[in-house]
């Protein structure tokens, strides 16, 4: 009889380990002289490059963060002028964020990681086999809603 995958251990051990080889991707980028975004810049980048000027909530709901972290996020990406934040004329209380020429230069070369790290990700699998991982993965996601057996 086949054990069953210790997919607890494995989803956190994954997650881990991709962080870190997220990190020496962008270390080695460092060290070839490019600012390279972290991963939290890029996906802010890709947000606003699909919607420019979102709000932060946007940007947080976009990247599943929570609002506080976007606004640390983004305050760090000002200081390198990749984006900039102003407030909304409909809403005072809301501020925009809007891509920077600087940040816009980093698209092609986000993509192009984008597209190599994803091969490498997905390097030995069907396109079945990703589409039925990456059903599994936005189930994980959405475990802290409502469970509909549990009212």
């Amino acid at each position: 009889m086949q054990n069953k995958p210790r997919l607890i251990f494995l989803l956190n051990s994954a997650q881990r380990r991709l962080q870190q080889w997220m990190a020496q991707q962008t270390e080695a980028a460092s060290r070839a002289g490019q600012q390279a975004p972290s991963p939290s810049q890029s996906g802010v980048i890709f947000a606003l490059a699909k919607s420019d000027g979102a709000t932060m909530g946007e940007l947080a709901q976009a990247l599943d963060l929570a609002p506080s972290a976007v606004s640390g996020l983004v305050q760090r990406m000002e200081a390198l002028d990749w984006v900039a934040r102003h407030p909304c004329p409909d809403d005072g209380r809301t501020q925009r964020v809007w891509l920077q020429p600087a940040g816009q230069q980093l698209l092609p070369l986000l993509r192009q990681a984008t597209t190599r790290i994803n091969a490498r990700l997905t390097e030995g699998f069907t396109e079945a086999e990703v589409q039925t991982i990456a059903r599994w993965l936005t189930h994980i996601q959405q475990l802290d809603q409502a469970d509909p057996t549990q009212t």
